[in-house]
């Protein structure tokens, strides 16, 4: 599993920098975090215990669907399907379609914060 290097700016550093990049004022370098997030307290939120459980449940089942994860986590579809889409939204969940079911895949467990 590869490490995800996630940073955290306040919303309007992120604005200005989201800018300069636009503007051609800036690149960022490869090693720099790809996820970001405005506050710890919004980190903390998604990266919660429940959740790091959630992704190493993921990638040690690897289930076919969100219903199977349900059955395996014991959690209601429609609550895991909520936590997996703001999981997805910030790139730590794939939610790959097939056929006629949707598999979640971890897209990282380990994590590097900058603050």
């Amino acid at each position: 599993m590869k490490t995800v290097t996630i940073g955290i700016l306040p919303q309007e550093k992120m604005r200005e920098r989201m800018l300069a990049i636009a503007k051609g004022e800036y690149k960022p370098e490869a090693s720099e975090p790809k996820i970001w997030f405005t506050s710890m307290r919004s980190l903390a939120e998604v990266l919660s215990d429940d959740n790091r459980a959630l992704l190493k449940i993921i990638e040690e089942a690897n289930p076919e669907s969100i219903s199977s994860l349900a059955a395996i986590t014991g959690r209601e579809p429609s609550n895991l399907s909520r936590t997996l889409k703001t999981m997805s939204n910030y790139g730590l969940v794939e939610m790959r379609h097939e056929k006629n079911h949707i598999r979640p895949i971890a897209v990282a467990t380990v994590f590097q914060i900058f603050a």
